[in-house]
């Protein structure tokens, strides 16, 4: 053994072939600080033997390195800008070191070789990959670029183009497309990895690969004439800003990194690489996407927790057919939950399978599914008219009309059909979970598990505890709904739960902007292009649909009267009256029409400001900021009280709510990473300007305590 570490070994084979192996204690490799320091000394190691002849890179692990360790980005990034600059140059200095070993080096790549671990294997000089493997940077995920040389190497390994197309959408490559882009030399099966990795080294020690051919190319400057880069890097700088957009800086940071060091050699290159990606790692938006990514992990983690917890969920029913129905008819059956779709007319019930063949069927143009697994998943789904179908399912999913009385009906009517060990849930999105669960017999086995439209593209499920449901019920539907692809997230009841409960003041927020005198269509301008909404709130209502809004807004006037209550009619009752009920009827704040491929295409008329005129009590001006501060503030204050009553249980969990929930823009990081970068104190400050307003302006005596102390919501 020439090297043994907690993390990685090196054992010297008989023919002089080194093989280093990647075996950290945990489930997957990593490069941490620990990993790093291991790395650098078994290289030190291994220059130091007389008898290495070639070095392969191998994994204990059923993947390579999935990058390097995010847990302690945050803690590194705040250290002074030479010291990180410090901390940057020693990390890549092992890089090099590796690189420049007197003899040829092989990776065997297995899983996962990402971010650190794919500028790893660029490190060496030849690639070998099984068919399981994915191999990307997926930095600007994290709104950095790579830091381990992936600039400067990837290029001149894959071509600029190629290059920049993977570093800036941050995608992994399979096997197959690494192999047909050069970024791996073979791709063998799994099973003969290891024995292909040693051939390689072989064949490079024997001279038949020219090892030392491929190792200058990545040290020299790009092989690209004038014109050609030209071409190259305003064509790649044009489908950036198109696509990045302003408030991601990342990609274009790659892109202008890669032009300023394309005639230049390694070391000189990796300078460029590291100003970049020094420049990004202090940004707002690093932090934010970084909290993300972590958070992300929070929600994973605590739902792989009640996974232990948990009944087991092996046939699954969902009660009303129709989109909605569907949608989560088609997210269980794909994901390996068989599911009984109830409803009491063959009308709805046809519905409910359309919309689920029509997920399939974009799947399977995509070529993401193929013709077997698309029969597989509608078996999986099973219309019935009767209730005799659901008596042996585990979990029932109630999804009928959002009426109180006819779900209390329909809750009642299948805890008399199912097992008593059966989970029943309501996907109600306003009505109590604690007023529902007194039509049941057994409360405790019942909770709300909130969906969000549509629902296979909407990452959130809500999973809310009523006041009697038991620890067993919510760690059953967060495990049924992390199985299903979700994000769960435990809330407790109260009038619009969670999301819907902060949605609305928002909504509250937009409509005195228009009483008092503001251009909805502006408004929506601002929050979309300034703040970084994917919609503002005239378009997100019409999609939402009016009436939908509308009722949701009664309900929330209802439950917090001294804040969501109003005096007087507003837009939204406006646009109600008048059945301007959004995308669903053609016409709301907007009209809607088709274009070509058949999407709706917005418009505003003239008749929505007519309309308004009814409400509007003033004619105001408002700068881009007086906007966000109005719209956003009664969002933010509500958020606040959710944690501070205990409805969501903590920042992060808050955060990602409002992220995979309502789309609330990931480069601020959800409510409280943006209190926290704006600064609390100027949150409480910017809110009593606008105290007059009312309650939902004004913020509570703990925001105003924690401003006057210092103290942040995530406490960094």
């Amino acid at each position: 053994m020439l090297y043994q570490g907690e993390n990685l070994k090196v054992a010297l084979e008989s023919d002089g072939i080194a093989v280093l192996t990647f075996d950290a204690p945990g489930s997957v490799n990593k490069f941490d600080r620990q990993t790093l320091s291991e790395l650098d000394a078994a290289l030190d190691a291994i220059s130091a033997s007389q008898g290495v002849k070639a070095l392969v890179l191998a994994s204990g692990k059923d993947t390579f390195i999935v990058g390097a360790d995010i847990t302690e980005f945050l803690e590194t990034f705040k250290l002074p800008e030479p010291e990180l600059l410090a901390w940057v140059q020693k990390a890549n200095a092992i890089f090099s070191k590796l690189e420049d070993l007197p003899f040829p080096t092989v990776s065997a790549v297995n899983g996962f070789a990402l971010g650190g671990g794919c500028e790893c294997i660029l490190a060496t000089d030849i690639r070998v990959a099984d068919a399981t493997a994915k191999i990307g940077l997926p930095e600007v995920k994290l709104g950095l670029i790579p830091g381990f040389g992936g600039t400067v190497r990837l290029p001149r390994v894959i071509g600029a183009d190629n290059a920049m197309e993977l570093i800036t959408t941050g995608k992994d490559n399979r096997a197959d497309a690494a192999l047909k882009v050069g970024l791996v030399d073979a791709v063998v099966a799994p099973e003969k990895l290891f024995e292909a990795a040693l051939t390689m080294a072989s064949s490079a020690i024997a001279g038949k690969l020219d090892w030392q051919a491929r190792r200058a190319d990545k040290q020299s400057a790009l092989k690209l004439d004038k014109l050609e880069a030209g071409m190259s890097f305003a064509t790649a700088t044009a489908m950036v800003a198109a696509q990045a957009g302003k408030h991601y800086p990342a990609p274009m940071t790659a892109v202008k990194g890669i032009e300023a060091a394309a005639r230049m050699g390694r070391d000189e290159a990796l300078a460029i690489e590291h100003q970049g990606f020094i420049k990004l790692a202090k940004t707002d938006v690093a932090t934010a996407l970084i909290g993300i990514f972590l958070n992300d992990q929070l929600i994973k983690g605590k739902a792989k927790k009640a996974g232990k917890a948990a009944h087991a969920i092996d046939k699954a029913a969902v009660l009303g057919a129709g989109i909605m129905g569907g949608g989560i008819a088609y997210q269980s059956a794909s994901t390996g939950t068989p599911i009984i779709m109830k409803d009491i007319n063959d009308k709805a019930l046809h519905l409910g399978l359309s919309e689920a063949s029509k997920l399939l069927n974009k799947q399977l143009e995509r070529g993401k599914i193929n013709g077997a697994k698309m029969a597989g998943v509608l078996n999986n789904i099973v219309p019935s008219l009767s209730y005799d179908s659901v008596k042996d399912v585990n979990i029932v999913v109630e999804a009928v009309v959002e009426n109180p009385k006819v779900k209390a009906s329909v809750l009642a009517e299948v805890e008399g059909v199912v097992g008593q060990d059966a989970i029943i849930t309501s996907n109600t999105s306003t009505i109590s979970i604690n007023q529902l669960a007194q039509s049941l017999k057994k409360p405790e086995r019942f909770c709300g598990m909130h969906f969000f439209n549509p629902v296979h593209r909407m990452p959130l499920v809500e999973v809310i505890r009523g006041e009697h449901t038991s620890d067993e019920t919510v760690a059953t539907v967060v495990a049924y709904a992390a199985k299903m692809g979700k994000s769960p997230i435990v809330v407790n009841d109260c009038p619009g739960f969670f999301v819907n409960r902060v949605l609305f003041p928002y909504f509250q927020g937009f409509s005195l902007l228009v009483r008092d005198g503001a251009d909805f269509q502006a408004v929506d301008k601002v929050m979309e292009k300034q703040f970084g909404w994917p919609m503002g709130p005239a378009y997100l209502l019409d999609v939402v649909g009016i009436d939908t809004g509308h009722h949701a807004q009664a309900v929330m006037a209802e439950g917090f009267p001294t804040r969501m209550s109003k005096t007087d009619k507003d837009a939204i009752d406006v646009m109600f009256e008048n059945q301007r009920f959004g995308q669903k009827n053609g016409k709301g704040f907007y009209v809607y029409t088709e274009d070509k491929r058949g999407k709706p295409k917005k418009e505003a008329t003239a008749e929505s400001y007519e309309l308004l005129k009814a409400v509007v009590k003033a004619q105001g001006e408002f700068s881009p900021d007086e906007i966000i501060n109005r719209t956003m503030l009664p969002m933010i204050i509500e958020t606040v009280r959710c944690l501070e009553e205990g409805i969501i249980n903590s920042p992060a969990e808050a955060d990602m709510g409002l992220v995979y929930g309502l789309g609330f823009p990931p480069f601020r990081g959800g409510v409280f990473r943006y209190i926290d970068t704006v600064g609390l104190d100027k949150i409480v400050a910017i809110a009593d300007q606008y105290a007059h307003l009312g309650e939902l302006y004004q913020v509570t005596d703990t925001m105003r305590e924690m401003a006057a102390s210092g103290k942040t919501y995530y406490g960094q």
